[in-house]
């Protein structure tokens, strides 16, 4: 058996040595054009010419979430394209979110405000039932998130693609759904997946179905976020401001007006990383699965993009 690992702009010799470890047997190495046809691969945004050279692949494993940037390129159609579950993202997201939400909710911009400016100040504490807070793709990170914030009280409303039943949690699915989800959310958390139907699908439209003073968290993909509109509804008040840790330019331009606005909070795209140690235990774990004729988790489908 033969592993290949290609990444952009990350060092490959760390996740080399943790497979070699795991599959002493096998050859493991870091892909360099010409190299000799490989049975799995571990990549982060490869060439096309990878996939090319790369025609023999069984399975191409993606240490991120997300797959959308994969797809794009040209794929053989034997080839199975396999996402992480969670390695460790799950939490951290989990964290993040409930973060960003409580952080709005209890005004802590707002404190953090006076005390730079050396004020003492009081804020009347908020009904918490006022603040029903809706997670937009219930996959694992998703799930997750919805079940953490329900250990705080708030009121927790879920849409997802197909239908889902998850326990205290009010959930809507299809595009029928999509309406009175939004119609029932304050503060709006995005963890869908990026796909030719969900681009742009935080716009003008969507966003002012969100109840009056709303609060949008966007954790997923930029391109699901129409920015202009965005910052309109903002400045028009009925929304009360966004946490930000995706773009749709990476880094965020120096002279992007998120940047200066002071109700978008701006995190460099790191509201969930991937742990090394738990992401190889994991590809060790579904090659063995494979080996052994075995199905796995996490196969992604080409048609709906995930």
């Amino acid at each position: 058996m033969k592993i290949t690992i290609c990444f952009t702009g990350l060092s490959p010799e760390p996740w080399v040595q943790g497979l070699q470890q795991a599959f002493p047997q096998a050859a493991v190495d870091a892909w360099a054009p010409g190299a000799t046809q490989a049975d799995h691969a571990i990549v982060w945004a490869p060439p096309q010419q990878f996939i090319d050279e790369q025609a023999g692949l069984k399975t191409l494993f993606n240490i991120g979430a997300g797959v959308d940037a994969l797809l794009q390129l040209r794929l053989p159609a034997h080839l199975k394209v396999v996402r992480l579950d969670d390695a460790g993202m799950s939490v951290q997201m989990a964290e993040y979110v409930c973060h960003a939400v409580i952080r709005h909710f209890r005004e802590f911009d707002g404190y953090d405000a006076d005390t730079q400016a050396g004020k003492w100040s009081y804020r009347k504490p908020r009904n918490r039932a006022d603040f029903a807070v809706g997670v937009m793709g219930l996959g694992v990170l998703g799930e997750r998130v919805a079940k953490a914030l329900q250990v705080f009280d708030f009121p927790v409303n879920g849409y997802s693609r197909s239908a889902k039943n998850l326990p205290g949690i009010r959930c809507f699915n299809g595009p029928q759904g999509l309406p009175e989800f939004l119609a029932a959310t304050r503060v709006l958390v995005n963890l869908m997946p990026l796909t030719p139907e969900t681009e742009n699908i935080l716009n003008q439209a969507t966003l002012s179905t969100l109840q009056p003073g709303g609060y949008v968290i966007n954790v997923a993909r930029g391109k699901h976020l129409v920015d202009d509109d965005l910052i309109a509804l903002i400045d028009s008040g009925h929304l009360a401001g966004a946490t930000l840790d995706v773009f749709r330019t990476e880094p965020l331009p120096a002279d992007h007006a998120f940047w200066q606005h002071p109700k978008i909070t701006v995190t460099p795209h790191t509201s969930a990383r991937t742990l090394r140690e738990e992401s190889i235990a994991q590809i060790v774990g579904k090659i063995q699965a494979l080996q052994r004729g075995q199905s796995i988790n996490g196969v992604v489908d080409p048609q709906r993009g995930y």
